[in-house]
């Protein structure tokens, strides 16, 4: 449970508590996910690296911002966010990312397979922010929005790869 020095005005502790547990597990997702694109990015292979690899980049920079927004809310929130590699990994449900170096259709498949998972994950962070908190509802929302355009950007590679 998280502790609370002080919570933001109109926000019970326990609405505030369960908001910032919610938030933290999207705190370990966002920095898991700019850790993976960018392995992904340094392993891509094949006939469409370069424009795989150009497209991972922005991807891994807006990825950071949502940890860094995420973080901030919770400090807003009267908590203390942890972003620390091993907290992230012994609080995390999911598997790391298993590729190396691989074809770029490869990555763009498992990749999808981890946006399946952060914008079913967000998705159930936005509906508990909905009942609690429109601020916090609305920057995930507005997060979850980029990263399902992105999943289609990938997507869209993932199709274009089909013979």
């Amino acid at each position: 449970m998280a502790d609370l020095a002080y919570t933001v005005p109109g926000l019970g502790t326990d609405d505030s508590v369960r908001l910032v547990e919610s938030l933290q597990d999207r705190l370990h997702a966002m920095n898991d996910l700019h850790l993976t694109l960018k392995h992904a990015h340094w392993n891509v292979i094949g006939s469409r690296f370069i424009a795989v690899h150009e497209m991972l980049d922005p991807q891994v920079e807006l990825v950071r911002g949502y940890a860094d927004d995420i973080a901030e809310r919770i400090a807003q929130l009267g908590a203390s966010p942890v972003g620390t590699p091993g907290r992230l990994v012994a609080d995390r449900a999911w598997s790391d990312y298993t590729l190396g170096k691989a074809d770029s259709q490869e990555h763009l498949t498992a990749l999808d397979a981890v946006y399946d998972g952060i914008v079913s994950s967000n998705r159930k962070a936005i509906t508990l922010a909905g009942e609690l908190d429109p601020i916090t509802e609305d920057m995930l929302i507005s997060q979850t929005a980029e990263l399902e355009k992105f999943q289609w950007f990938m997507r869209a590679h993932l199709e274009g790869g089909r013979a």
